[in-house]
């Protein structure tokens, strides 16, 4: 099975907050585990194919006005956010302590451990994205708050075209 390659990834925009949170030279959150898809069931890997459009980044919008969407997400101890793909600027808090597996659809898997208040804030140009799932593999759950700022919409219309 064939994953979409990404043609350009969206970029973690770095503040004062959370720098001290990041490993050195890192974009992302956490530390990576496995890259090149290793230890990917073939749930996982068709999981991230059926939903490679896949534009529902939480479990329930919360609010929505035409500038910003507001998405939760709640896992349970060995639950997961199916893949899905986001093409908007967005941040996402954590409101509970936990830890979390996710992949991305570059084959990297990355593990996370966050506090109550991290944040992180991404930005995507023309025709980037960021796709990937989320694994509560904590004991606790982990409820997030996902914001998509809606001003570039137009970009999503045209990669679903």
């Amino acid at each position: 099975m064939i994953l979409p390659r990404p043609i350009s990834r969206g970029h973690f925009v770095t503040t004062q907050e959370n720098q001290a949170t990041l490993p050195q030279g890192s974009r992302r959150a956490g530390i990576v585990v496995a890259r090149n898809f290793n230890g990917w069931s073939a749930e996982t890997l068709k999981d991230f194919h059926d939903n490679a459009y896949n534009y529902t980044v939480g479990q329930r919008i919360v609010s929505e006005t035409k500038d910003v969407r507001v998405w939760e997400i709640r896992l349970d101890p060995g639950h997961r956010l199916p893949a899905h793909r986001h093409v908007l600027d967005y941040f996402w808090t954590a409101v509970s302590a936990g830890h979390s597996r996710q992949h991305e659809d570059d084959g990297t898997t990355r593990e996370v451990d966050y506090a109550v208040g991290d944040t992180r804030h991404f930005q995507f140009g023309p025709g980037e994205y960021l796709l990937h799932d989320l694994e509560n593999i904590g004991q606790s759950q982990l409820v997030f708050v996902t914001v998509e700022h809606k001003s570039n919409t137009e970009q999503l219309k045209q990669q679903q075209r």
